[in-house]
């Protein structure tokens, strides 16, 4: 009752995981990636406005 397909399957299957580990992968990176540029612009506007933050200048 050995399906002669299943090799077919199983590789379809692997295929299909590995993509979506790297899609998984890749949003992650690029929120990283994202959060850092966050950081990094609003410590330049917090120097840009001379180191006052919001809730200093009311």
């Amino acid at each position: 009752m050995a399906d002669p397909h299943i090799g077919f399957v199983i590789a379809a299957y692997a295929v299909a995981a590995a993509t979506i580990a790297a899609m998984i992968s890749a949003v992650l990176l690029d929120g990283r990636r994202l959060d850092a540029q966050l950081d990094a612009a609003a410590r330049a506007l917090d120097a840009a406005r001379g180191g006052l933050k919001d809730s200093e200048r009311r």
